[in-house]
């Protein structure tokens, strides 16, 4: 029934799932199952880009959920006979290790100070933050996640994760900062990046750079201004606004060409009012004739409607808000009369909020304020790690081409995305309609410290001002570089910052901008091209559903431009995990629940089989109850395993010879065929859910109806060993079936019997089962008799030993001549006395007297 080498039974004498993942976790480490062999060919080779997480505190049970899908996935192929190339990385890099690092040692990051070798953080952390230098900042975020680094996979070790763990990487070590910074060169040389300065999405707590795919959008409580603005002849022009106090910074009013109400207006000019700057009256079709007067203020820069109508129209800069999210000292270009000059001065200084209700309070004294603030709701864009709005600033940031400005790209981007095969197939829509929406370049640079520096020097003029059109760009050899410390070629460290010296680029990366390139930096593509070519393009990336725009984009794009070709074949894209009130389980939300409680309550199969229960793409609610089936699972497991194999050594030769044996190997091809199917198609959800039907149909239903034959009850030696010869081969299937969802259980049932681990063994085979193959419906005329008589027991509240005097088995023919086939074993597992068989139209129904 199987070409595995039997080895004498090992069935301890208490089975328990306790102690399972301690067990097998070690002898899979010393034994090398999960090793990767790099002397396979790429088409031998499945290979996973599996996602970093990130290391900042602790994993949640969403983490858990999502990973095991990947690792159900991982050990099916390599029981398909592929070899898997599973490597885990640490997202370590960028905001989330710095405010932990911030929080844990209470320190913030000065990069005026200079380095100190000495520096020790403290060990009480005070209520204001230690300011120390970018170095040794850095160098206590290395050390933290080192710490994060070990619980993380000490967690996904517990879990049963089959990765191998030699081949690990960081975002931040150096051959990732290589990585991303030949990347980003390559990027350079090619034109698809280059330096701007333009206005930008700012986060004033952070005092950082935000890119479109960072954002999200937040209702918020606001009040629409109605403020008065004069022409030349006195003539009142009204608009409405939510941000008044940006009324300095105003450039032009706006209103729809087809606005009959101000066509007389469009080519003049109006003041506004309190600063009595002269504006232009322009049209653009974005302006919204149905909302407040259909006249808007364009500001430098409230929104980024405004840097399009900016940007379009070709109108004057006034800015007023700064990186830290304060009005500038001096007023803006324009505001120059005393009277104006003074206004100014009650902003300076003041944060957007204050100043609103200053000069709120200037337009009530100037009457240029008509009707009170009118409350209202509205949406405004925060960055997704942020808690406060975002401002826009101008400022100078490096940029990758991503299709937003050149229609040509985002078509080859968008057919990128049609080639990918999609798990679910409907994702591709999310990834469509991003890419569709892009309105700009990717923004990379980013105004923080732990991160990949970017990888260029500016050369200084002889008024030691920086050329920012020719960057000097370092050895390729070099790599990595921080231009912060190092040098650039043909330049003396004493140079920094002198004319006719250099400067170095003060920002990183964006971690995007690494975490993009997880295929490169996980196959080695700088420093081991053999290995390369053996796992790229990757056949899986795995992930969820709401970094599509970002991971998923950002990676195919650094893919097309930098290799011609898609990361990787198949994207399997998992859901949330959602709390009981049905929102999306997230440690900023703190409704999160972390796992280590649940593993050790219920064991790691007992969670995955919760996990592995969920739809590919779908959010799933947590629930505790599907563990405890899933441990009620992975302990009748073990109590089937141990009766087969108590049954006695069944010679390798012996095969299925009676009906009822043989309709169960035809149940149980079609199952191998539906779960093998499902695997395909990535749907690991239905694989677990065949599986688990036939397990509990062969347990409830075959295991009772055989038992007494299977013990030689019956006195034929020869249907005996069929009963076994067929128990043992479905055993062996099952547990093959389970093992990617339920790993420990099934390895240790494995190991009573066979050599090796049932992780390398082969998957089921259909085919080989189907040679041994009767009537499936045998089986299924048997258990609906069998589970017929059970019923008229349990209605007469009798025991199932209870003795039955009679069975009358009513039936069409063909049922009938099943049944009869099958009526040895009926009569034992239901402890029936006579049969009788009447032929008639209609269902079968079996009537019992006692």
């Amino acid at each position: 029934m199987t070409n595995t080498s039997p080895r004498p039974s090992g069935v301890p004498d208490k089975p328990a799932l306790d102690g399972l993942e301690e067990k097998w976790s070690r002898r899979w480490d010393e034994s090398g199952v999960f090793a990767f062999d790099r002397s396979r060919t790429r088409d031998e080779v499945f290979s996973i880009d599996t996602p970093p997480p990130t290391v900042s505190g602790s994993l949640h049970v969403g983490h858990v959920f999502s990973y095991t899908h990947t690792d159900t996935v991982a050990r099916y192929q390599r029981m398909r006979g592929k070899e898997v190339f599973y490597p885990m990385g640490w997202d370590d890099n960028g905001l989330p290790t710095e405010r932990r690092v911030q929080n844990h040692f209470g320190v913030r990051c000065d990069p005026a100070l200079p380095y100190d070798p000495g520096f020790t953080p403290p060990e009480k952390p005070g209520k204001r933050q230690l300011p120390i230098s970018r170095r040794n900042f850095i160098e206590l975020c290395e050390r933290l996640t080192v710490e994060d680094e070990k619980a993380f996979e000490a967690l996904w070790r517990h879990l049963g994760l089959s990765v191998d763990w030699s081949h690990t990487y960081q975002t931040i070590d150096a051959d990732a900062r290589a990585t991303s910074q030949l990347a980003f060169l390559d990027n350079l040389a090619r034109g698809e990046a280059y330096v701007a300065e333009a206005p930008t999405l700012w986060d004033v707590t952070f005092r950082t750079a935000v890119a479109q795919a960072e954002l999200e959008d937040r209702e918020r409580p606001a009040a629409y201004h109605k403020l008065r603005f004069r022409t030349a002849n006195g003539r009142a022009v009204l608009i409405e606004t939510t941000r008044p106090e940006l009324l300095p910074a105003c450039v032009a009013l706006v209103a729809h060409p087809e606005d009959e109400r101000y066509q007389d207006l469009f080519g003049e000019t109006v003041r506004t009012p309190l600063f009595g700057v002269e504006v232009p009256v322009v049209a653009h079709p974005l302006a919204q004739p149905g909302k407040g007067t259909g006249l808007a203020m364009i500001c430098t820069f409230g929104d980024t409607t405004d840097v399009t109508w900016w940007r379009e129209l070709r109108l004057a800069t006034r800015p007023v808000i700064g990186w830290d999210g304060r009005f500038l000292a001096d007023p803006p270009p324009g505001v120059a009369s005393p009277e104006a000059v003074a206004a100014y001065g009650r902003l300076a200084g003041a944060t957007a909020h204050t100043a609103r209700e200053r000069i709120v309070g200037l337009l009530r004294e100037s009457r240029d304020l008509v009707d009170e603030p009118r409350a209202v709701t509205h949406a405004v864009k925060f960055f997704e790690k942020g808690d406060k709005p975002l401002e826009i600033v101008t400022t100078r940031q490096w940029y990758l081409r991503n299709g937003g400005r050149d229609p040509e790209l985002r078509d080859r981007l968008l057919g990128r995305g049609a080639e990918l095969t999609w798990h679910p197939p409907h994702m591709l829509v999310r990834y469509e309609n991003w890419v569709g929406g892009l309105n700009g370049d990717w923004l990379i640079s980013r105004q923080r410290f732990f991160g990949v520096p970017i990888p260029v020097w500016y050369p200084l003029d002889a008024a030691g001002q920086p050329d920012y059109d020719h960057p000097i760009v370092p050895d390729r050899a070099a790599l990595p570089v921080d231009p912060s410390a190092e040098t650039p070629p043909g330049y003396a460290a004493g140079q920094r910052g002198e004319p006719h010296g250099f400067i170095g680029d003060p920002d990183v990366m964006d971690t995007w901008a690494t975490s993009s390139l997880t295929p490169q930096i996980a196959g080695k593509w700088l420093t081991d091209p053999d290995l390369f070519a053996r796992v790229f393009p990757m056949d899986l990336r795995p992930q969820a559903h709401e970094i599509i725009r970002t991971w998923l984009f950002s990676t195919v794009v650094r893919a097309h431009t930098g290799h011609g070709t898609l990361p990787w074949r198949h994207a399997a894209i998992s859901g949330w995990i959602l709390d009981p009130d049905r929102k999306k389980m997230a440690k900023s939300k703190g409704n999160a629940v972390t796992p280590d409680h649940l593993l050790a309550q219920h064991g790691s199969d007992a969670v995955r089989y919760w996990a592995a229960s969920g739809r590919p793409g779908t959010d799933t609610a947590f629930d505790v109850g599907q563990m405890k089936i899933g441990r009620r699972l992975a302990m009748k497991l073990l109590n089937v395993g141990t009766f087969v194999l108590s049954l006695g050594d069944v010679d390798e030769a012996a095969t299925a010879t009676d009906p009822l044996d043989r309709a169960l190997l035809a149940a149980l091809a079609a199952t191998v065929e539906e779960a093998t199917a499902a695997f395909d198609a990535f749907d690991y959800a239905r694989a677990l859910e065949r599986t688990e039907q036939f397990f509990w149909r062969f347990c409830d239903d075959y295991v009772e109806l055989v038992k007494a034959r299977a013990y030689g009850d019956h006195g034929d030696a020869a249907a005996a060993r069929s009963a076994r010869a067929t128990l043992r081969a479905a055993l062996d299937a099952q547990l093959r079936l389970f093992a990617p969802v339920l790993p420990f259980v099934t390895e240790e049932v494995w190991s009573w019997w066979r050599v090796g681990s049932v992780h390398r063994a082969a998957w089921p085979d259909a085919a080989g089962l189907r040679e041994h193959a009767g009537d499936p419906e045998v089986l299924a005329t048997a258990s609906e008799a069998i589970a017929a008589v059970r019923r008229a027991k349990s209605q007469a509240r009798l025991s199932m030993r209870a003795e039955v005097a009679k069975a009358t088995v009513t039936a069409e023919r063909a049922a009938l001549d099943r049944f009869a086939v099958a009526e040895g074993d009926l009569r034992a597992a239901g402890r029936i006395g006579a049969v009788e068989l009447r032929e008639a139209e209609g269902h079968l129904r079996v009537e019992v007297a006692f």
